[in-house]
C-alpha cells in the first residue's frame, strides 16, 4: 500500500533538532505554510522561546525537551504528539552532531556520544514514527549527509555516522514495503550547509573547523525536507556537490580517496587557533539557539541549488539524465585535475 501523503498546510509534523540550523529552518519554514508542529531538542527554553515566536505568527505548535539519544524521551515525544494531535503526519529525524578530529585522538566516549545522537538517535525516532504512523500513514524523513556515500578525513566518526543512517533508513524502507505499511521513507543528503554545524562540533584539531566549500543555504534542505513531506521520495541530494561527491565516489573511490587527501586537511581548517574556551553540543546543548546561520563563512554561500530545484522538479527519466550529467561532469573534473597533479610530478 502506497503513501498517501497530505498537502503541509494539513499536516502535524514532528522534527528533532529544532532549535538551530537545519530543523530551525524547516520549523520556520513549516509553520508559514500553516503545518502544525511538534518541535523537539535538548534546550527547553529554546524550544519555548521559539514555540512563543511561531505562535506569535499564528501557528499550532508543541514542545517537547528531548535527548534523542534516550529512547524513552523519543517515546514520550511521539506519546505527547499523539496525545495533543491525535496523529503524526510527517515525521524528521534531524538532530545531529560532528566532531574535527582524527580517529587516534578522539576519545571512545566522545565517539559514542556522537553515535548516540546522529545514529541511535535516528533509530529511536523511525521506530517510534514507524509505531505511530503505522495505520494511518505518512512521511518519515532523515538527515543523512553527502558523507552517506563518501567519507572524508578528520570527520571519520560524523561519516560512519552517517554511513550507518544510510544502512538503516534503506532497510527499514524494505521492511516498511514489503509490509504494505503506507509510510513514505526518505532520506535527505545534503552537501556543506551553513549553520552552526562547525560552532556545535567537538574540536580536536589546532584550529577552528569550517566545512569545505560549495557551501549551501539551509533553506535549501529544509524546502527539500518539505518537499518529502508530501511527495513520496526514495532520497534527495541537496546541493549538486552532494550528488557529485556520492557518484565520484561510487565511480572513482581512489581517485577521490587522493583528492580528499590532498584537500580535506585544509579545506577543514580555518586560519583561526582553536578557541581554548569553545562550547560544543556534543555532550550537551550548545549556545547559539535559534541561528539557522553560521555567519562565519569566508566564501559564498549558495543560495541556489539548480541541480536540487531541478531534481525535485523531474520525473524518473529527467532524474536519470540529471544523474548521469552530474557523473559525466565529475569524470571530467576528477581527471583534469589528476592531470595536472600527474604533470606538476613529472
Amino acid at each position: 500500500m502506497k503513501a498517501s501523503l497530505k498537502p503541509l498546510a494539513s499536516q502535524v509534523v514532528v522534527i528533532t533538532g529544532a532549535t538551530s540550523g537545519i530543523g530551525l529552518t524547516t520549523a520556520r519554514m513549516a509553520a508559514a505554510e500553516g503545518a502544525a508542529l511538534v518541535l523537539a531538542a535538548r534546550d527547553g527554553a529554546a524550544l519555548r522561546q521559539l514555540a512563543a515566536e511561531l505562535e506569535a505568527g499564528g501557528a499550532d505548535v508543541l514542545t517537547v525537551a528531548t535527548d534523542v539519544g534516550v529512547r524513552t524521551e523519543v517515546e514520550q515525544l511521539g506519546q505527547a504528539a499523539i496525545a495533543r494531535f491525535g496523529r503524526i503526519d510527517t515525521w524528521v529525524n534531524n538532530a545531529g552532531i560532528s566532531m574535527f578530529g582524527r580517529h587516534e585522538e578522539v576519545s571512545e566516549e566522545d565517539g559514542q556520544r556522537l553515535f548516540q545522537t546522529n545514529f541511535w538517535g535516528v533509530v529511536h525516532g523511525s521506530l517510534e514514527a514507524l509505531r505511530q504512523m503505522r495505520d494511518r500513514g505518512g512521511a518519515l524523513i532523515n538527515l543523512g549527509s553527502e558523507l552517506s556515500d563518501c567519507a572524508v578525513p578528520l570527520q571519520g566518526m560524523y561519516a560512519a555516522s552517517k554511513h550507518a543512517v544510510k544502512g538503516f533508513t534503506d532497510s527499514l524502507r524494505m521492511e516498511i514495503e514489503r509490509d504494505r505499511i503506507p509510510i513514505s521513507v526518505t532520506l535527505i543528503k545534503p552537501a556543506a550547509i551553513d549553520t552552526m554545524f562547525t560552532a556545535h562540533a567537538r574540536n580536536y584539531l589546532p584550529h577552528e573547523p569550517q566545512v569545505p566549500p560549495p557551501v549551501y543555504a539551509p533553506e535549501l534542505v529544509a524546502r527539500a525536507i518539505l518537499h518529502a513531506a508530501s511527495h513520496r521520495r526514495r532520497d534527495i541530494y541537496v546541493g549538486g556537490a552532494s550528488r557529485l561527491m556520492s557518484l565520484g565516489n561510487f565511480h572513482l573511490p581512489r581517485l577521490f580517496d587522493r583528492l580528499a587527501e590532498a584537500t580535506m586537511f585544509r579545506l577543514q581548517q580555518s586560519d583561526r587557533p582553536a578557541l581554548p574556551d569553545r562550547r560544543d553540543a556534543l555532550h550537551a546543548s550548545g549556545g547559539n539557539a535559534l541561528q539557522q546561520r553560521s555567519g562565519l563563512q569566508q566564501q559564498p554561500v549558495c543560495e541556489r541549488s539548480p541541480y536540487t530545484s531541478l531534481s525535485l522538479r523531474a520525473g524518473p527519466l529527467m532524474t536519470a539524465l540529471l544523474w548521469g550529467g552530474a557523473a559525466y561532469a565529475a569524470y571530467a573534473a576528477c581527471t583534469a585535475v589528476a592531470g595536472t597533479r600527474a604533470r606538476s610530478a613529472s
